[in-house]
């Protein structure tokens, strides 16, 4: 009979869960009411105006008085900041508010089309098909000319071929990076006007 050998433990694998650590929790959370663990807050009331430091049961009866929560808004200061404040109400403008600035963000792709030195005239044309597309979709366009092998020694042609492209869609895109060499291929990079 032969000892049995125990098999090496491995820590964490598929799907298994990572505890956050509480100090993250808590940086992100606003504590508000009994949450508050202080001895003294600058109280602010609804109408923006200061109240003055005051105790936190002074503090609490003050928000209580205005049937309101006591939301700690500046937790760093010296003594804390606490505003007396609606806290779904807060919390329901914020979200508005992410959601409004992530409606002004502008997201592109960066889309890449190929072509080699000895590209066809209609092949070319089919890739300026796909060039409009993307720039009318407001994406930028990475056009690469491949070279291989002896190609290299046609980088003339792939500076033509990069030139006309972009002569051929200078009434939507600019060029954003001219014809550069990178290794063995050459890469110029569009944006939309």
């Amino acid at each position: 009979m032969r000892p049995k050998m125990e098999q090496p433990r491995t820590i964490g694998g598929v799907g298994i869960a990572q505890i956050k650590s509480p100090k993250d929790d808590q940086a992100t959370r606003t504590r508000l009411n009994q949450a508050i663990r202080v001895k003294e807050v600058r109280v602010i009331d609804p109408d923006g105006n200061q109240l003055g430091i005051l105790n936190i049961r002074d503090a609490l009866a003050a928000a209580a008085e205005f049937g309101l929560d006591l939301v700690e808004v500046s937790p760093t200061a010296k003594p804390p900041v606490c505003k007396i404040m609606d806290h779904g109400r807060f919390k329901y403008e914020q979200t508005k508010k992410q959601q409004e600035a992530k409606k002004k963000q502008t997201t592109f792709q960066l889309k890449e089309i190929k072509v080699r030195p000895k590209t066809g005239e209609h092949d070319l044309q089919t890739k300026l098909g796909h060039i409009r597309k993307f720039l009318d979709r407001k994406d930028k366009v990475k056009v690469t000319v491949m070279f291989r092998g002896r190609e290299i020694a046609l980088s003339d042609r792939g500076r033509d071929l990069l030139q006309q492209i972009a002569k051929e869609v200078e009434e939507i895109a600019i060029v954003e990076q001219y014809p550069k060499f990178e290794g063995r291929t050459m890469i110029m990079i569009l944006a939309p006007k």
